[in-house]
């Protein structure tokens, strides 16, 4: 009985979410741009919704709590506090800025953006490799997530593949019907349901076991050390070199570089990057705290689990706990679904218009992006049966990839004196350096305390602009169209 309530609810909400995305898809045109943008015609509520639920994924709900439960609550100043704030300036300093020209040049993708500013279809490419390379470990950690959390909240009656599989078939199912519209509207769904049952969930379990300063008492006598801040993990600069790259990473990730574009106007966009740091905490902030909490309330967290599905299965009803996992998957599922629909995007506009067929007609596009949705998910859940590396690592390899573009992109965007030669050796060379740093056993993985990953930024920032002062910039480049003739609404 147990096992059928929470197979019910979770394939209920599936369902529910599946029929908005049917709606979405008599009211989509069958052209790539209503697609991958909805038209360009977001509002405020939309465009906050869908891109927080686009970073609602596994890394959030069980990755945060897990490190909160090992290391203590001080995660939640680096994903609630420093990474929402660095965050919301990215999208005013970037969004807005791509925004406008998205308006002015009709552009889809980053790396439309860029190859038509510097008249190069091979560093239009190369932002598309990049940005699909480090794609496809995060759409594996959502397939890890819930493969992991379905086994867990059913005691392992639904196995891991299983899991993993049904996510996958489901994300594959709603992004060929529903677009970018559809998305946008189960985000703001999601989104908003997900806030209310994380914060029910905290109270919940806070008044079983006695209110907050029973649970901090608890926690204080278990592991004591966990109450003072800073410890050997939360050092100085490992909490900055996390919530920076973290930060920067969001700001390239194509589910949310993509919103950028989407924006119905400016004023939507400065609604929404004003509302987004409390929007972070409300969310990170009972999810996290829940997990640091559970460390003194005895709750049996298997080797390898994650603590969230356990602190629920330990102190709420069956039918509770199944729908907050639910939900947990349907934002797990809002993250996929965003990052497939983006990444079909990438290859279908930058890589195969540029390089296998120019003249692709609108309504031919449209059938290569739903079937590379299907391809690239498929090969992310064959290697999520491997289950290579924890979800914290697979999370953080992605943010830690997407941020070595953050910086050649915003110089590109503010600096007419970058060339060519210049981007393009400071993106080659930030991704080289931190990829050295995951694979490579000769070069650390910190230096000082400070993250790889925020080195390597610091690497392409300096070649970028170094390399463009030594340059001179391509006869074909159009220099002027990321300042010139740009106006707000």
């Amino acid at each position: 009985m147990t096992l059928t309530i929470q197979l019910g609810i979770i394939v209920g909400y599936l369902t529910l979410a599946l029929g908005i995305g049917l709606v979405a898809y008599r009211m989509t045109d069958r052209t790539a741009e209503d697609f991958y943008l909805a038209s360009r015609t977001f509002g405020t509520v939309v465009l906050l919704f869908t891109t927080f639920a686009t970073l609602l994924s596994a890394f959030t709900f069980f990755a945060g709590p897990n490190v909160a439960y090992h290391e203590g609550p001080e995660w939640v100043l680096v994903m609630g506090l420093m990474d929402g704030i660095i965050f919301a300036i990215l999208w005013y300093v970037i969004g807005y800025k791509q925004w406008l020209l998205g308006k002015q040049y009709d552009y889809v993708t980053l790396g439309e953006m860029l190859g038509d500013r510097f008249a190069s279809r091979w560093l239009r490419g190369l932002v598309a490799v990049v940005s699909l390379v480090w794609l496809f470990p995060y759409v594996m950690l959502q397939q890890v997530g819930a493969g992991t959390a379905l086994e867990a909240l059913t005691d392992g009656a639904v196995p891991y593949a299983v899991g993993a599989g049904l996510i996958t078939a489901f994300m594959i199912l709603y992004v060929v019907v529903a677009g970018m519209r559809g998305i946008a509207w189960t985000d703001t769904l999601q989104g908003a349901f997900m806030l209310v049952t994380t914060w029910v969930a905290m109270l919940w379990v806070l008044a079983v076991v006695g209110g907050p300063g029973a649970a901090t008492a608890a926690l204080e006598a278990e592991a004591a050390h966990h109450l003072a801040l800073g410890s050997d993990h939360y050092t100085i600069q490992w909490m900055l070199s996390t919530a920076i790259v973290i930060g920067f990473g969001v700001a390239m990730f194509p589910q949310v570089n993509q919103r950028f574009f989407a924006a119905g106007s400016k004023t939507v966009l400065k609604r929404s990057f004003a509302l987004w740091p409390l929007l972070c905490v409300l969310l990170f902030v009972p999810s996290f705290m829940l997990g640091a909490w559970a460390r003194g309330l005895d709750v049996a967290v298997p080797e390898g689990g994650n603590v969230l599905p356990a602190v629920l299965a330990e102190f709420t009803p069956v039918w509770f706990a199944a729908l907050v996992i639910a939900g947990a998957m349907a934002a797990m599922m809002s993250s996929s679904d965003s990052m497939l629909l983006s990444g079909s995007s990438y290859f279908t506009r930058d890589l195969y218009r540029p390089f296998v067929e120019r003249d692709v007609s609108e309504r031919r596009e449209d059938l290569l992006a739903r079937v590379g949705v299907v391809v690239f998910a498929s090969a992310a859940f064959a290697v999520s049966l491997l289950n290579p590396a924890t979800l914290f690592e697979l999370g953080d390899a992605a943010f830690s990839g997407f941020a070595q573009l953050a910086l050649p992109v915003m110089i590109a965007l503010y600096w007419r004196g970058t060339t060519r030669a210049g981007i393009t050796a400071g993106i080659l060379s930030s991704q080289l350096f931190y990829l050295s740093s995951l694979f490579v056993a000769a070069v650390p993985a910190a230096y000082g305390g400070w993250t790889a990953g925020l080195v390597g930024m610091g690497v392409g920032l300096v070649v970028t602009v170094v390399v463009s002062l030594v340059t001179t910039p391509a006869a074909a480049e159009r220099r002027s169209i990321y300042f010139d003739g740009l106006g707000a609404d």
